[in-house]
């Protein structure tokens, strides 16, 4: 019981935040849960083929993660994106993210 007390009482400056605002979540399981099916993946990618195809995979599985982050379909994502990147300036490409693409379809 005392190591605990000592660990609380060490720790204070960063409970509090967590004690004065009960949205802020005390454990990472939300995150966990998120990342879960890459760490279940990492040893059956580990062989995937070519060096570039490890890599390029895992921007794949990135958009697809932050699409469904954001509640949006993956396919309707990527369809939508590439047909319009073809006619866009670069300095539109920020509103092809996964984040402005769903402000954008809320509006």
């Amino acid at each position: 019981m005392g190591k605990a007390i000592s660990y609380a009482l060490n720790h204070w400056d960063m409970l509090l935040p967590w004690i004065n605002n009960g949205s802020i979540e005390i454990d990472n399981n939300l995150v966990e849960n998120k990342i879960r099916p890459t760490k279940l993946g990492v040893k059956n990618w580990l062989f995937i083929g070519a060096d570039s195809a490890g890599w390029k995979s895992a921007v794949i599985y990135s958009i697809i993660s932050s699409c469904r982050s954001f509640g949006i379909e993956p396919y309707q994502y990527l369809a939508g994106v590439l047909n319009r990147l073809p006619g866009m300036a670069p300095e539109e490409l920020h509103s092809l993210l996964p984040d402005q693409w769903a402000k954008t379809r809320k509006a």
